[in-house]
């Protein structure tokens, strides 16, 4: 017990070494700081926080919030949902409704965990997404990516050097020590809910030491504890220090060492608490305005999106844009990237107006535009500004190529009706209800997307007035 403890006062006191002398190098910058400066990096910060700040909240939600209805029991535990979402499923903006989620966020800091998955029968689609803190999609193991054998995986943090142990199929290494999974499983129809239920129940969190029959390691520890999420913390200063303490379970990518610089000149240092009494007031409105600039950015970036082509992926597919990165968070954390399912949709009809609860619209596939996919495809109803799914008296959230008695013209085009209120008996099964009043969107998902989509030459229908 006494060795613990020296080593633990040991760790202590290089730590509060190391965290004065990173603070008199800010103070000895804070001076030549301008306020054009401040307000610059400020708002290329927020930028660049804010998937990470998104991302944090269903981590936070799943694994550390012991009141959220969800509640997955804490990290390394898969949360599986045994049914397809609804109106009521909140945590997840723009959730997928074809494929019930298996769901973990984990904490790879201390050790490695091994995902193990069973083989996956019947032609079915499924897919696990490891996503690190920052949301890019840095591994994939499913039906496109590794098939649907049985495997065992290991998932390790950017610090780990171990080698791969027996019985592991491959090792994946992740840019920071907190990680999504996001599992999906297809599911073919409501009678179908047992099957899936059985499958969900064979994918397992192993912790490495666990499956190596070992004693546990210790346990790593932060000098800042993870915070409490409140959405209010990134529209203010408080961001810096939600940002230093999210930070520390991230390695700096080389490209980013000049970036981290820049940041550390206005506070943000993973490990330190902010101090703001070292900043002139001046300094100060200039780092509040950053803030408000990097929302309006934000904004305009996702008023003009409407596909998710090129928007997520590794880091080497997003190229160290971080607006973009921001704006698919901002628009749907977790969308996959493109070889593995791509998603467009709109919030404007043809004529470039709003969709609204108060019109009615079709959508008109041509034979020729069905959306050609390896998979399967879908198109959900969100509403706005929430992008959730929207109550209707028919329980029907998204349609697509599986949808039972979907009908199709003579001429093999597909016509779909967006609206409040049936569009009758004779058209319902095409029938995808939307909201009764107020703003809404439409996204298609393409599972398994076939080259016309993935080189962009493919496009989607808009929604047509009814007039």
């Amino acid at each position: 017990m006494k060795k613990i403890f020296l080593l633990t006062c040991t760790a202590l006191f290089v730590f509060a070494a190391c965290k004065q002398e990173t603070k008199e190098q800010t103070v000895s910058t804070k001076d030549s700081l301008s306020i054009d400066s401040a307000r610059a990096i400020a708002k290329e910060a927020w930028i660049y926080g804010y998937s990470i700040f998104y991302n944090y909240r269903s981590e936070y939600l799943y694994a550390k919030d012991t009141t959220y209805t969800d509640y997955a029991g804490g990290f390394n535990i898969f949360k599986n949902y045994t049914k397809a979402f609804d109106y009521n499923d909140t945590s997840v903006v723009t959730p997928n409704n074809d494929t019930p989620y298996s769901w973990a966020a984990l904490d790879v800091s201390t050790e490695p965990i091994v995902l193990e998955v069973p083989e996956i029968k019947d032609k079915r689609y499924y897919v696990m997404q490891l996503v690190d803190l920052y949301t890019f999609n840095f591994a994939y193991i499913g039906t496109r990516s590794t098939g649907n054998k049985a495997g065992k995986y290991l998932i390790a943090g950017p610090d780990w050097k171990g080698e791969k142990p027996s019985g592991i199929d491959s090792v994946f290494i992740s840019e920071t020590n907190l990680i999504t999974i996001l599992g999906r499983t297809e599911l073919f129809n409501a009678k179908d809910m047992p099957n899936v239920i059985r499958i969900q129940k064979e994918y397992k969190l192993i912790p490495l030491h666990t499956y190596l029959n070992q004693e546990a390691p210790t346990a790593k520890a932060y000098p800042l504890a993870l915070p409490v999420w409140k959405k209010s913390d990134y529209t203010s200063l408080e961001y810096i220090n939600v940002l230093n303490a999210l930070l520390q379970y991230t390695s700096v990518d080389s490209s980013e060492v000049e970036l981290r610089k820049r940041f550390a000149k206005i506070g943000i240092i993973p490990g330190q608490n902010f101090d703001s009494t070292i900043y002139s007031l001046e300094i100060l409105n200039a780092i509040k305005g950053g803030i408000v600039e990097g929302e309006q950015a934000l904004k305009t970036s996702c008023d003009a999106t409407t596909s998710s082509l090129n928007l997520f992926g590794s880091r080497a597919d997003m190229h160290n844009n971080y607006l973009l990165r921001a704006t698919a968070a901002a628009m749907g954390l977790y969308g996959n990237t493109k070889e593995e399912a791509v998603y467009v949709g709109s919030m404007f009809d043809s004529e470039k107006q709003p969709l609204t609860g108060e019109n009615k619209y079709t959508i008109r596939f041509t034979k020729e535009q069905i959306p050609p996919v390896n998979f399967f495809w879908s198109i959900t109803l969100y509403n706005l500004p929430h992008r959730g799914l929207v109550k209707n008296p028919i329980n029907r959230y998204s349609i697509g190529d599986r949808t039972t008695g979907l009908k199709y013209e003579a001429n093999g085009d597909l016509i779909l009706y967006i609206q409040a209120t049936s569009p009758g008996k004779d058209k319902e099964a095409n029938w995808l209800p939307s909201t009764q009043s107020g703003p809404f969107n439409v996204i298609a998902r393409l599972y398994g997307p076939k080259e016309p989509v993935t080189n962009g030459t493919w496009t989607i229908p808009l929604p047509e007035k009814i007039k």
